[in-house]
C-alpha cells in the first residue's frame, strides 16, 4: 500500500508525471524512487552542461572576433559588419544585446555573449554557415574535430537535453552514459585540460550506474 507521503506526491506531482516513470505494475514508490534518481542525475548533468556552454560559447566568440578584426577590422563580430547572418541570427543578437543593456550597464562584448542561448552557437554551426563562418574562423573553436557535421551533432543532442532539464522533463529514460561522454567529447575538441578538469569534478557516472532505470523496461514518453 502506498504511504500517506507518496500519496501526497503523487497528487503535487501529478500522476500523470509520475506516470512516466512507472514501469509494469511496479509501485508507487518505485515510481517515486525513479523520479527522485532522474532529478539527482540531471542537477549533476546541469552543471556539466553549463561548463560546457561557457567553454563553447567562449571558444566560438574568440575566433569569430578574431575573423571579424581581421577581415572587418571590428572586434566585434556581433555587429555583423561583413553582412554574414541570415534575419534569424541578427535578431538573436539584436534580443541579447538588449538584454546586455537592460540593467543600464554599457554594452560590452562579454554581456552580449552572456546572453546568447547555447541554441544560437548551435544555429552557428548548422550547414547554412558552413562557408561562410565554419571554414573562415569556427573550425579553429574546435582544434580536436574538423569536421562541422560531427560537431553540429554533438551539439544538438547536448542542446536537447538541456531544455529537457530545463523544462523539467523526464531523463531517466535517455542514454545519460552517452550523452555524457559526448559532453566530454565536445570538450576535448576545445580544450583537453579542460576535458580532464570537467571529469575530476562530477559523479555523473556513478549516478547514472545507480539509476535504477537502467535497469527496467524503456519508458517511452
Amino acid at each position: 500500500m502506498p504511504t500517506t507521503e507518496h500519496l501526497l506526491l503523487e497528487r503535487r506531482i501529478s500522476a500523470e508525471r509520475l506516470g512516466r516513470y512507472r514501469v509494469g505494475n511496479r509501485s508507487l514508490s518505485h515510481s517515486i524512487a525513479r523520479y527522485e534518481r532522474s532529478s539527482r542525475s540531471a542537477g549533476e548533468l546541469w552543471v556539466v552542461l553549463g561548463h560546457v556552454e561557457v567553454l563553447v560559447r567562449n571558444a566560438m566568440h574568440e575566433q569569430l572576433a578574431a575573423w571579424s578584426l581581421r577581415e572587418f577590422s571590428e572586434a566585434r563580430w556581433y555587429l555583423d559588419v561583413g553582412k554574414a547572418f541570415n534575419d534569424k541570427t541578427r535578431a538573436d543578437i539584436g534580443t541579447a544585446r538588449a538584454r546586455a543593456l537592460h540593467t543600464g550597464k554599457a554594452e560590452t562584448a562579454g554581456r552580449v555573449v552572456a546572453e546568447l542561448s547555447f541554441g544560437f552557437w548551435r544555429y552557428l554551426l548548422a550547414i547554412r554557415y558552413e562557408r561562410s563562418l565554419w571554414r573562415t574562423c569556427l573550425h579553429r573553436a574546435f582544434p580536436g574535430e574538423g569536421s562541422r557535421k560531427a560537431v553540429h551533432a554533438k551539439m544538438a543532442v547536448l542542446h536537447e537535453l538541456r531544455n529537457r532539464i530545463a523544462h523539467h522533463e523526464p531523463i531517466h529514460n535517455r542514454p545519460l552514459q552517452q550523452l555524457y561522454d559526448d559532453a566530454l567529447t565536445l570538450t576535448g575538441w576545445i580544450c583537453p585540460t579542460t576535458r580532464n578538469w570537467m571529469q575530476r569534478q562530477h559523479l555523473v557516472p556513478s549516478l547514472i550506474v545507480g539509476d535504477p532505470a537502467r535497469t527496467a523496461a524503456r519508458i517511452t514518453d
